[in-house]
């Protein structure tokens, strides 16, 4: 069979995104379409984002492929699945225009992993998959009801098959990417300490995290701590340099202390930028870190109080007064370190604008705190309303909009309600 994978043309107006507005590989494509070439399919990556696509061109390529599935994703990479848009106003107008063609469509991405029926119905697919999609998308060459982890329409219902997805990292390839593609992808996610000059990249070494903090919508993809091969993690980096690849940003949720991976990454000589958390690291493993080439540290703090962090079930076992020694520590021996805050009610606000002073005369980035978003499939939203229904993205939408007047650093415009980006169309 013919599958074309398509990665939108994505705009972010009006919207509340708290990811990066850049171009990124689209990870998830990468293995994908590695494995359906395995199985003896056809592919092609259509990618409207990193190619600046108009939505005419997309469907033009993907027409002339003749493709028997086209596959749309609703976040922008890997990335950014735990923040997605909470609007599917971008995949909305491309699989309107899809459905001009003789094909199967299918949906991935966090929406479908949550929401299923919501997500068919709102952008008239014949399948959504349900959690990480690379296993599941050669299975749907054959009989939908002999496949798992999926949502499909049968007669006037909607079939939910679960459970959602999670891959077996062990067994997902070493990713290859066309030089072509590297070429273009210009962009060092959250580097700071440089201006790119040749390419930069992202991949993973991990994927998913063994904590299950309130703010985090994980619950249904990307969720079980998984590590992959140090050999595959390796022969990717390796591929990566012999492309002109300077920096790679990890995008695993949580990059844990391996000192064998670190090791071996500082005899490659490469920039690495990384997320993780400050606690579950020691002075040896940050000296570590930096000799690996890690240049870039994206630290999630969230509280500056106990209590907060303790609300958040982040089970930190460090005092703030510790927290903020190890990032001052790292910032000894990484050019760029950041400690992330929430804006949290445990937490004063003269106290927390004190403390990021503090981290500023140690050169240590802390953002202003920025409000939680409740968004469906973290434990936040099931506190708050339980189980994510047909209407769980409206639901904490209006709700966001509605308890607060500012939002983020990146937010540089009043978002708009959900069901208003939804409704609108291309220009």
């Amino acid at each position: 069979m013919r599958y074309a994978l398509i990665n939108p043309p994505w705009d972010f107006e009006g919207s509340i995104y708290f990811g990066c507005r850049e171009r990124h590989l689209p990870l998830e494509f990468g293995y994908s379409k590695a494995l359906l070439e395995q199985a003896g399919h056809e592919v092609t990556l259509i990618d409207g984002h990193l190619d600046d696509l108009a939505y005419s061109e997309i469907v033009r390529r993907a027409s002339d492929f003749r493709p028997d599935v086209i596959v749309v994703t609703t976040a922008p990479t890997y990335l950014f699945w735990r923040c997605a848009p909470p609007e599917l106003r971008i995949p909305q107008i491309l699989c309107d225009l899809f459905r001009e063609l003789p094909a199967k469509l299918v949906v991935v991405g966090p929406h479908a992993s949550t929401t299923p029926a919501a997500t068919l119905k709102k952008l008239r697919a014949d399948v959504v998959v349900l959690g990480e999609c690379e296993e599941i998308l050669p299975k749907l060459a054959g009989d939908l009801n002999n496949a798992s982890s999926i949502a499909f329409r049968e007669d006037a219902n909607i079939v939910v098959r679960g459970p959602n997805r999670a891959a077996d990292m062990k067994t997902l390839p070493a990713l290859s990417w066309p030089d072509e593609m590297i070429a273009k992808h210009k962009h060092h996610h959250h580097r700071f300490d440089a201006e790119p000059i040749v390419p930069g990249a992202e991949m993973e070494a991990s994927r998913g995290c063994p904590y299950h903090c309130t703010f985090c919508a994980k619950d249904n993809f990307r969720n079980n701590y998984r590590k992959r091969p140090l050999n595959t993690i390796l022969q990717e980096v390796d591929q990566f340099l012999s492309q002109g690849v300077e920096y790679i940003y990890f995008i695993d949720e949580i990059f844990l202390p391996d000192l064998q991976l670190l090791s071996a990454l500082a005899e490659r000589k490469v920039k690495i930028g990384v997320q993780t958390r400050i606690d579950l690291w020691n002075e040896n493993a940050i000296e570590a870190l930096a000799r690996a080439g890690c240049v870039s540290i994206e630290a999630g703090v969230e509280s500056i109080t106990e209590a907060g962090r303790a609300y958040l079930d982040k089970k930190c076992k460090l005092s703030t007064d510790d927290l903020a020694s190890r990032l001052i520590y790292a910032r000894k021996l990484v050019p760029f370190v950041q400690a992330n805050l929430l804006a949290m009610t445990e937490d004063d606000e003269d106290a927390v604008e004190s403390w990021r002073q503090q981290f500023e005369r140690h050169g240590v980035w802390a953002n202003k705190p920025v409000p939680l978003f409740p968004y469906p499939g973290s434990p936040e939203y099931t506190r708050m309303w339980g189980a994510p229904d047909d209407f769980a993205w409206e639901r904490a939408h209006e709700t966001y909009l509605k308890g607060f007047d500012a939002f983020s650093d990146i937010q540089d415009q009043r978002p708009q309600p959900l069901v208003e980006l939804e409704t609108r169309r291309a220009r």
